[in-house]
């Protein structure tokens, strides 16, 4: 990871565009930017804990180890994202690793001046509960689909999730590319069934995928496998 020259412009990352100007001076000089190319860790799992890291340009994405060869997605960062306030427990040391999908510029703040900030900015605290509350939420859903919603509803909800977070480019494409390992470890599949189902819905004209490119072709649809799949699990 090599630091980089460029400045942020303190406005639309999570931490600046929630700090009190008259801290902003302050952020501007506490701050590093990074450049980590495509394929390369912000952190690993297991990694000390020293500073968080919003990313200021590209995507990238926090996963977990499932077993020894296996991984878990557990979200996608994007421009404005926080990434490592897992972090923030009591374990000094991340349970997630994080790594860039494509050329990534990160604003890192270490850990005791981010403590310093939030003594002072009490929106970026509300904000940051939220955010957590939301995360938790959001963890507790998919441990339920994983564990009742058929998989191919699952698959359905991680392209529609995708699309809602990324939206869609000029050609209609989910504007973002991922193998279709990382959306096998998105969805909680393996890459053998994830094959199947978009095989499957592919010839049902629902999507449509090249290469590292996905589309979803019919909303309504694919909005109603989901909704069927949610039936199943209660």
């Amino acid at each position: 990871m090599k630091e980089y020259k460029a400045s942020c412009d303190l406005e639309r990352c999570f931490l600046c565009s929630r700090c009190l100007k008259d801290w902003l001076p302050a952020v501007a000089v506490h701050k590093k930017n990074y450049r980590i190319k495509k394929g390369q860790p912000l952190f690993t799992e297991g990694e000390a804990v020293k500073g968080i890291y919003f990313i200021y340009e590209g995507k990238a994405k926090v996963h977990k180890r499932w077993d020894d060869e296996k991984e878990l997605i557990i979200r996608f960062a994007k421009s404005g994202d926080i990434v490592g306030h897992l972090g923030l427990g009591n374990d000094p040391y991340f349970p997630v690793s994080a790594t860039a999908l494509e050329p990534v510029t990160v604003c890192y703040i270490d850990m005791p001046f981010f403590q310093s900030t939030l003594a002072v900015n009490f929106n970026l605290v509300s904000d940051l509960l939220r955010f957590f509350a939301n995360e938790l939420q959001e963890s507790e859903r998919r441990m339920r689909n994983m564990v009742h919603m058929p998989v191919k509803a699952r698959i359905a909800q991680a392209l529609l999730q995708l699309q809602q977070q990324f939206g869609a480019d000029e050609e209609g494409y989910i504007d973002i590319e991922l193998s279709r390992q990382d959306l096998a470890s998105f969805s909680g599949a393996s890459y053998e069934t994830l094959f199947k189902v978009i095989n499957e819905l592919s010839a049902q004209r629902m999507m449509k995928a090249s290469g590292r490119r996905f589309s979803i072709l019919n909303m309504r649809k694919m909005t109603a496998l989901v909704a069927q799949g949610r039936d199943y699990a209660i």
